[in-house]
């Protein structure tokens, strides 16, 4: 399971570097969401793959192998909340830049 997830985080990295080093503002604006996805994904692989394991800890015995760690579970769950919210300004900013512009290249000039 380590493995596969592995290699989808080095997937999901490699594509959106590779968006990112394009030269329209929406493939660099999808390389974004692909990088914010595998940061995710490896901050979430942080703490531990172990399914069906209770993600609080009783009082008395405190077995910490039996458990799930949260705090990367609460911090997947507000990067994705901020991501949204960056993806939606970017839009605006490419949206706008666009109606400047005339273009959605990034330095703003079309390719001769």
């Amino acid at each position: 399971m380590e493995i596969i997830l592995a290699i989808g985080i080095g997937i999901l990295t490699a594509s959106g570097v590779w968006l990112l080093l394009r030269p329209r503002t929406f493939q660099v604006i999808i390389g974004l969401g692909l990088l914010g996805y595998a940061v995710n994904l490896f901050i979430f692989a942080m703490g531990r793959l172990k399914a069906g394991a209770p993600p609080l800890v009783h009082p008395g015995k405190v077995d910490t192998s039996a458990y799930a760690d949260p705090v990367p579970q609460a911090l997947v769950l507000t990067a994705i909340v901020i991501s949204f919210a960056l993806t939606a300004l970017y839009l605006v900013v490419l949206l706008t830049a666009r109606g400047i512009t005339g273009t959605d290249h990034v330095d703003g000039h079309e390719a001769e």
